[in-house]
């Protein structure tokens, strides 16, 4: 039975917001009161044509008035399809109120006058202007100046007596005045408990919402304490990479002193070990260089150092860098460059180590392969690009593991730390100054046959925008120097670059 009513319940709520047109069901309060229009229009005639039936059959030789009383009664139906027509709420709900003052006037004054049975709907005048109007107090103003005409209307015709006879048998006034307090009973009592649902729907709704702004402030408050740790984390990597600096860059300055002495002897194992001093000391320099280019990015605080530089030279230099470390795992490095690379706007800094650690990142994946650096400039509309690829033999990666290939302190295998160095930042940090240089870096692997890593850039010339050969720029500045995204390019015309010691 319970189902049975929850069904039947689910039933009126969709056919009364079949009703409801957009504009008014965007607006809570608006909604509500079409809600209470449509309710009591849709059930209200089930309920009030009990009066005009029960008349009917009680009152002998009931004539027009029974029937026109019926027919204003079942016109309410009419007002749902006019408001889903687009009909002015405010204007329907008043001409609905009028509708219904005519109704209870109408029998009063055909049954009984002041003491007629149908008396008892007259109080459902001002709880449906409520339910209708809410709290318009224009609109009830209204309601009560159509009330009080439509009164003295009909007291001019009752004194009168126009048309009045009062022969109907008492049995049935006393009958027909019990089934119409009953019918008025029942509609005030359906109307007040759809409008108690209302607002327990409503009440659920707010204390929905204070809900949701209580977590949106929580979420506020986490993320100003994560802005504040980030700024202290910022502050705390500026003010340590000096102190950290200063020692390191004594280790590594000793430990040249000590190598350069060492080669005078010419005791290996002195040579060995203290090449071991100075590499540990320039991989721990670099890695805080990493870890302070990464939070200067993160703060929005770097800055790109431009100048003119020749592409291609640049490329070589870089290709030469890397030999030393393809060249402890037994690998060659071969370079094909465009020769129509030309000169760029360019942090040459800053690009060299984004190369490089592509470069250093082949090499350390690969033993006794192919390490293969090319070059290209594509024109476009958009501008000029560079498509540079890294491509290597190596042991390449698994595809779901790619994805996170980019992330700060992650490595394509957990086993690839002890088995091959490295903290996980090179890659990340390559990607972030790839992407404030205006470019991206995508990979492409296979596992047991290697990897390509394609790095495309915009190139930007200093004469397209009249600056010096020598330019600062911070993020701000970047995003007006450079395109926002690389663009596909065009054919390709090599000139193989041998980079060899």
């Amino acid at each position: 039975m319970k189902q049975k009513v929850s069904r039947l319940i689910g039933g009126l709520e969709r056919l009364v917001n079949y009703f409801i047109p957009p504009e008014i069901a965007v607006e809570r309060d608006a909604r509500n009161r079409a809600h209470m229009f449509l309710v009591s229009h849709i059930l209200g005639p089930f309920i009030g044509n009990v009066v005009p039936i029960a008349i009917y059959f009680s009152v002998p030789n009931a004539g027009f008035e029974v029937a026109i009383l019926f027919a204003s009664i079942t016109a309410f139906w009419v007002f749902p399809f006019a408001l889903k027509m687009g009909a002015p709420y405010n204007p329907l709900a008043l001409v609905s109120i009028q509708n219904l003052i005519f109704c209870i006037l109408w029998s009063c004054y055909f049954y009984g006058g002041v003491t007629s049975p149908t008396l008892p709907w007259v109080l459902t005048i001002p709880l449906l202007a409520f339910f209708y109007l809410g709290s318009a107090g224009r609109l009830r103003l209204i309601v009560m100046a159509m009330f009080a005409v439509n009164l003295v209307i009909f007291s001019i015709f009752y004194s009168s007596g126009y048309g009045i006879t009062y022969d109907k048998p008492t049995a049935a006034m006393q009958g027909l005045g019990l089934i119409s307090t009953i019918a008025a009973s029942i509609y005030v009592a359906m109307m007040a408990l759809y409008y108690a649902k209302v607002l327990a729907s409503q009440t659920e709704l707010e204390a929905e919402m204070r809900e949701h702004m209580a977590t949106a402030a929580e979420l506020r408050r986490a993320t100003e304490q994560a802005e504040r740790a980030s700024a202290a984390k910022a502050d705390f990597l500026a003010k340590m990479s000096h102190e950290l600096r200063t020692p390191l860059n004594a280790v590594i300055g000793y430990s040249q002193i000590l190598r350069e002495d060492a080669g005078e002897t010419g005791n290996p194992q002195e040579i060995a070990d203290i090449d071991k001093i100075h590499d540990a000391g320039r991989h721990l320099l670099n890695l805080i260089d990493e870890i302070l280019d990464l939070s200067k990015i993160e703060a929005g605080k770097m800055q790109l150092h431009l100048e003119r530089v020749e592409l291609a030279g640049l490329l070589a230099d870089i290709a030469r860098e890397a030999l030393r470390a393809a060249e402890r795992n037994g690998n060659e490095i071969s370079c094909a460059l465009d020769p129509g690379l030309g000169t760029a706007l360019c942090d040459a800094g800053r690009f060299r180590n984004m190369v490089g650690q592509l470069l250093d990142n082949a090499a350390k994946f690969t033993h006794k392969g192919k390490i293969r650096l090319v070059a290209n400039r594509i024109a476009s509309a958009g501008g000029d690009q560079l498509e540079l690829q890294v491509i290597d033999t190596g042991i390449g990666i698994e595809s779901e593991k790619i994805a996170r290939l980019f992330e700060k302190f992650n490595v394509a295998d957990d086993t690839s730390t002890s088995q091959y160095g490295g903290a996980g930042l090179g890659l990340a940090l390559s990607q972030r100054l790839c992407r404030l240089m205006g470019g991206d870096i995508l990979v492409e692997s296979e596992p047991g046959k290697g990897s390509c890593f394609t790095l495309r850039m915009p190139l930007v010339e200093a004469a397209a925008h009249g600056i010096p050969d020598e330019y600062v720029v911070g993020d701000d500045h970047a995003a007006t120097l450079v395109p926002d995204a690389p663009a596909q390019g065009s054919d390709r015309a090599e000139g193989v670059i041998a980079a060899t010691a």
